[in-house]
């Protein structure tokens, strides 16, 4: 442990061009370390990090906080992290090294109300860069007291010719990203994959691994570009229940196209799985699906995964 109780945590690492791998973690300051190739020994001194320069009755010009996240792109090292507690936004510095020296050079994101925290992850994926972090949207559609119920985020970031980064407006006020692929239903889809819900848990158990639970009427979930090829003439799903209930399968929207539904029946227990098995509508091309859950009150069925035929 080093130092304070919070200036052990977020950890993340940087492996370097070279094999070289550093380990960077800390609130309020930043920690670096070199690792060895057994990645869990310290390879060097645990460092300090010069990021950070407190200056007597004044804010740190970094504005680092916590949430350190360290990566190379086109000969530019650059160092993400959470900035400005409180409500936290995303800053960065670049330098010509993993450990700096390192020049501050804004924001990527500002800090919003509507959110006290917002830690980042930064990724290349098919030709595009991408930043991860989250708000508090999911746990303000639950209650209004604040607690940690943090809500995933993802925009597409850009780069300027120098490679410093362009701005981006808060989460909410930004535009959403494109899908990098394509859904193919005519493969087993685990239940918990989708790109938004309404209502829904998980739970585990032996047999099934992780299944969504807590259905009751009118939740439902959202499977983005979901390719249909030339159309299903089926739809299938495994659930467990003591009751009933219905999936309604539609395209594109909660009241859109409805391709069939599902009908649920008492399955013998709450993890007693059975497949159930609907006729669609032959429907081809790209589409977002959407389940939509109804029956009557308290909790309808569990549910392992889904598939059109």
């Amino acid at each position: 442990m080093i130092g304070a109780e919070y200036d052990s945590i977020d950890p993340s690492v940087l492996i370097d061009d070279d094999g070289q791998a550093y380990l960077y973690w800390g609130n309020p300051n930043l920690w670096y370390v070199k690792l060895n190739e057994d990645m869990i020994s310290c390879a060097g001194e645990i460092t300090k990090d010069k990021l950070i320069r407190k200056i007597e009755n004044q804010k740190d010009p970094y504005h680092f906080q916590e949430g350190p996240w360290a990566y190379k792109k086109n000969g530019h090292y650059y160092m993400a992290y959470a900035s400005t507690c409180c409500p936290e936004g995303i800053g960065y510095a670049m330098g010509s090294s993993p450990v700096g020296p390192w020049e501050f050079k804004g924001y990527i994101m500002k800090p919003n109300r509507k959110s006290s925290g917002n830690h980042p992850g930064i990724i290349d994926y098919k030709g595009k860069s991408y930043v991860f972090g989250f708000n508090y949207r999911l746990n303000f559609m639950i209650t209004d007291k604040h607690h940690e119920r943090r809500s995933i985020c993802v925009a597409e970031l850009e780069y300027n010719p120098d490679g410093t980064i362009k701005e981006l407006p808060w989460w909410d006020d930004g535009v959403a990203v494109e899908p990098v692929g394509t859904l193919n239903p005519y493969k087993r889809t685990e239940a918990e994959t989708m790109a938004w819900s309404q209502g829904l848990k998980t739970a585990k158990d032996d047999e099934s691994g992780m299944y969504v639970t807590s259905i009751h009427n009118r939740d439902f979930l959202q499977v983005k570009a979901v390719d249909f090829g030339k159309g299903a003439k089926t739809f299938e799903v495994r659930a467990a229940t003591i009751t009933k209930g219905k999936v309604e399968i539609r395209l594109d929207d909660l009241d859109g196209t409805l391709l069939g539904v599902c009908d649920i029946s008492n399955t013998g227990g709450w993890n007693t799985w059975k497949t159930f098995v609907t006729d669609v509508e032959k429907v081809g091309g790209v589409h977002d699906l959407y389940l939509v859950f109804r029956g009557g009150d308290g909790e309808m069925f569990n549910m392992d995964y889904w598939r059109f035929k």
